[in-house]
């Protein structure tokens, strides 16, 4: 029997409703946003919450002075076309791509995610 259940990741950040849209956008989930917090929930009950933090430090991946702790990956039929997607939502493309299957973005915040394919 499990202990807890799983019902969220949180991710600091400067400006939750910022980040949330940005998520939301990519993921088409549904957005709640209060002052200093955010919700994106899917429709099986799968939520990402964005908490505001005062003096926020983005991650400096791959350089570990500021480690990225932790990042999303998120499965696309075609990297091309996620790419130009994300871009035009804000992310920027990582100069690091240390693969060839999946490609390395930093969403507004500066938090590494991953578009990957199978």
């Amino acid at each position: 029997m499990a202990i807890a259940r799983f019902p969220s990741v949180v991710i600091d950040c400067p400006d939750p409703a910022a980040l949330a849209t940005f998520y939301n956008a990519m993921l088409d989930w549904k957005i709640d946003v209060s002052n200093d917090w955010a919700d994106i929930r899917g429709e099986q009950g799968q939520c990402i919450s964005f908490q505001q933090v005062q003096d926020y430090t983005p991650p400096a991946w791959p350089n570990q002075q500021v480690p990225q702790q932790m990042h999303l990956d998120v499965m696309v039929d075609d990297l091309d076309a996620a790419e130009a997607a994300v871009l035009e939502l804000g992310a920027t493309k990582h100069d690091h791509q240390p693969g060839t299957s999946f490609r390395v973005f930093l969403d507004p915040a500066g938090h590494p995610f991953c578009l990957c394919v199978d």
